[in-house]
């Protein structure tokens, strides 16, 4: 008789596909899938993929992109870990490390083509929050940040695009008033309205 299968998370925590391509990154580290997500979660969060702060710590947003999201979704830390409320499923489980000049390389495509589906099969979500260009253009064929996110209103209530939280953005904030006037309002309600009950 056959064993049964691992539980899908047991499986992604031990996954190794990419091994070789970080090896041979200018990080040069080894996987180190970052799973977090219960299929009770009543918000997804589709990122991008862990940072280096993440990869070490093994927690999701575990930096300062975290504070800020945290922010905008008006929801403290405890809020935000609690698996059972909110699953955190990136376009890449790993950090994909830095190339020679030390910039991010992206999610490596393998990664979602690999495990995205089983994911979102498993999920239920009341609310979707796609968090920069992967996650919108998995979900929604999206090849522009800026406009996909101004257009946030024909996508919500179930689907609100933001940009990537990195504090390397913070320009682009400024050049867009109308994110924080308009839109981070009717996130917080968005989420607050997901979570309760």
């Amino acid at each position: 008789m056959m064993a049964p299968e691992p539980p899908l998370d047991d499986r992604i925590r031990a996954c190794r596909i990419c091994r070789d391509r970080f090896a041979a990154t200018a990080t040069g580290h080894r996987p180190r899938p970052v799973v977090w997500f219960s299929r009770t979660a009543r918000v997804l969060i589709a990122g991008q993929a862990p940072g280096a702060r993440v990869h070490a710590s093994g927690l999701p947003f575990d930096d300062r992109s975290g504070d800020r999201l945290r922010d905008w979704m008006g929801i403290d830390r405890p809020t935000f870990y609690d698996r059972d409320r909110i699953a955190i499923v990136p376009m890449a489980f790993c950090f994909p490390g830095y190339d020679a000049r030390g910039a991010d390389l992206p999610p490596p495509p393998i990664c979602a083509a690999t495990w995205r589906a089983p994911v979102m099969a498993l999920l239920q979500p009341r609310l979707t929050l796609l968090v920069g260009g992967h996650a919108m253009r998995w979900h929604l064929g999206a090849r522009s940040v800026t406009p996909t996110v101004r257009d946030w209103r024909a996508h919500a209530p179930d689907v609100i695009p933001l940009p990537h939280p990195s504090w390397r953005n913070t320009g682009w904030l400024r050049a867009n008033p109308w994110f924080q006037a308009d839109l981070l309002p009717a996130l917080r309600d968005h989420v607050a309205a997901a979570l309760a009950g």
